[in-house]
């Protein structure tokens, strides 16, 4: 049994499925523990109409029991403040020194929670995390993913993106192994393959 703590996915109605599928199925193929995190334990149904039943309740859940917390897109980060807990527990997170990426619609809530005002962030496009009225406009990079001061984020279309900056931050493999998991999933390059298996990671 692995010593390392588990990686924390929270999960809510509308939870868009495609957004953490590639970090969470590599993470725990390297041995990391998913344990799932929703607003209460009652189960909660995504996007794709997938039920899930949540490991544990927002409230019973502290950063020290962690090594990251993702929080995926949902439309509910963009029809009201159902999710803003989950915003608020970024922020003990990253306080704690654990870190945190968001991906589509959490960046919006991320950034209504101010953590996005002194860090280099992405989201899916400048003008969307602009309608939060948040403080930090001109530190938004144009990239596929960005991570600074442990916190990663990523635009709804790039999920390869977003895996790529977890399991760089977590050191899950050394940075040839992830960069070759980037391009054989994200650019079919079926060169990278050779790589990852000569890594064991395949």
């Amino acid at each position: 049994m692995s010593s390392r703590k588990p990686v924390y996915l929270a999960v809510y109605d509308t939870l868009a499925d495609w957004e953490p599928g590639h970090a969470t199925a590599q993470l725990a193929r390297a041995g990391y523990e998913i344990r799932t995190v929703g607003p209460t334990r009652e189960p909660v149904t995504t996007v794709g109409g997938l039920r899930i039943q949540p490991d544990l309740a927002l409230d019973d859940v502290r950063p020290s029991d962690a090594c990251l917390l993702i929080l995926p897109g949902a439309d509910l980060w963009d029809t009201g403040d159902d999710l803003a807990p989950f915003a608020h527990a970024a922020r003990a997170f990253l306080d704690a020194g654990v870190p945190v990426a968001a991906i589509c619609g959490a960046t919006a809530g991320v950034a209504r929670e101010g953590l996005l005002d002194d860090r280099d962030h992405t989201s899916a496009v400048s003008f969307y995390l602009a309608a939060t009225g948040y403080g930090g406009g001109e530190r938004y990079v144009e990239a596929d993913a960005v991570t600074d001061a442990g916190l990663v984020t990523a635009g709804p279309t790039e999920p390869v993106a977003f895996a790529r900056e977890i399991l760089r931050l977590l050191k899950v493999y050394d940075d040839e192994a992830v960069d070759a998991w980037y391009r054989l999933f994200h650019d079919s390059d079926a060169e990278a393959y050779a790589v990852l298996e000569k890594a064991g990671v395949l």
